[in-house]
């Protein structure tokens, strides 16, 4: 398998496996990945996929660069003989969204350069499923794309200083979930009622890299109801399969 070792300071190294942000890319990310989490390598910490690239952060005091470069291209190697099992069926993550008002300042000005009605607007978002490449910017942070009817808006001239948490922004084929208030300049189209990262929990994040996502509308009842579910930690995150 072809890829780039590239020294990241004192204690990272960056695995490039591509240029382009493609599912055939991020799947040889997600697949070093797994490898290297079923079957860890001493002295490695953490690990921190991105679109085309696997951040891999390691103690030197344990193993020494040229170390880990060489058993990383010896996974590498023996990643690229072994047959892919083919995934029959992928799981759906259902999460739910209340467009527009307050919670999706941008919704009209977005239907409106798409030259749709904000109902046929927000039937494209919603209606298609959107893979997971990775957490970014800030913890719980996915970076989530469909991969039909892609809008056509970039991000904003003028960015926010600041934008709610829980807040779903888009431009092009992307769709992101803001986890924390924080600066943006991506146009919001409403808001979810779920969480995106819960410290308290083993497990943080809603959301992670690989999964496939499904925005729901639903109404600003339902947001207040499902808001106040969450609060009392009833609520489940609904999910369905579908096969490939």
């Amino acid at each position: 398998m072809d890829a780039k070792i590239l020294i990241a300071g004192d204690s990272a190294i960056s695995v490039q496996l591509g240029e382009d942000i493609s599912m055939e890319t991020n799947q040889m990310v997600r697949g070093l990945f797994s490898e290297l989490t079923s079957n860890p390598i001493d002295g490695i910490v953490e690990l921190a996929s991105a679109y085309a690239s696997l951040m891999i952060y390691y103690k030197p005091e344990t193993i020494r660069y040229e170390e880990l470069a060489g058993r990383l291209h010896e996974r590498l190697d023996s990643m690229s003989t072994k047959s892919v099992e083919v995934q029959k069926t992928q799981i759906v993550k259902e999460l739910p969204v209340c467009y527009g008002g307050e919670l999706g300042p941008d919704l009209e000005d977005c239907a409106a350069y798409e030259q749709v009605s904000v109902e046929k607007f927000i039937r494209i978002h919603s209606q298609h499923e959107y893979y997971v490449y990775m957490l970014g910017v800030a913890p719980g942070h996915p970076y989530m794309a469909r991969f039909k009817e892609p809008f056509h808006f970039k991000r904003r001239e003028t960015p926010r200083v600041r934008i709610p948490a829980r807040s779903i922004v888009v431009m092009e084929n992307q769709s992101n979930l803001i986890p924390f208030e924080q600066p943006c300049g991506w146009n919001i189209i409403g808001a979810t009622p779920l969480t995106p990262c819960e410290y308290s929990k083993e497990d943080p994040f809603l959301i992670h890299a690989g999964d496939w996502v499904r925005y729901v509308p639903i109404s600003a009842a339902e947001y207040e109801k499902i808001r106040s579910e969450v609060k009392k930690g009833i609520y489940r995150l609904k999910s369905y399969e579908r096969v490939v």
